[in-house]
């Protein structure tokens, strides 16, 4: 089963790097990226998937951007990767609010 991974990326962001998670306004959680690439043709889509392939150690086919090609927040499905994993490599999620 593959993991949805919600994501803000924000392109020209001078180094790639995740800068932890945070809570949309509907209280679910979303990893910030941000990457060097510019937002021209795709370049910023191909940094965020290298970028999460490279810290999750899967191929970046294991990734696939479901939603947000062109918006700031991105739907990504990751196969061979579990909810466990990426709060080890990207630290725990926020509780939502009402807990």
């Amino acid at each position: 089963m593959a993991e949805i991974l919600a994501v803000r990326l924000t392109p020209r962001g001078g180094r790639d790097a995740a800068d932890g998670w945070a809570l949309d306004a509907d209280g679910r959680p979303y990893l910030k990226v941000r990457v060097a690439s510019p937002p021209v043709d795709g370049a910023a889509n191909a940094a965020l998937i290298a970028f999460l392939a490279k810290r999750l150690k899967i191929p970046r086919s294991a990734i696939r951007l479901v939603s947000g090609d062109t918006a700031r927040t991105k739907r990504l499905e990751l196969d061979g990767v579990d909810r466990a994993e990426l709060d080890r490599v990207f630290g725990p999620r926020p509780p939502p609010p009402d807990a």
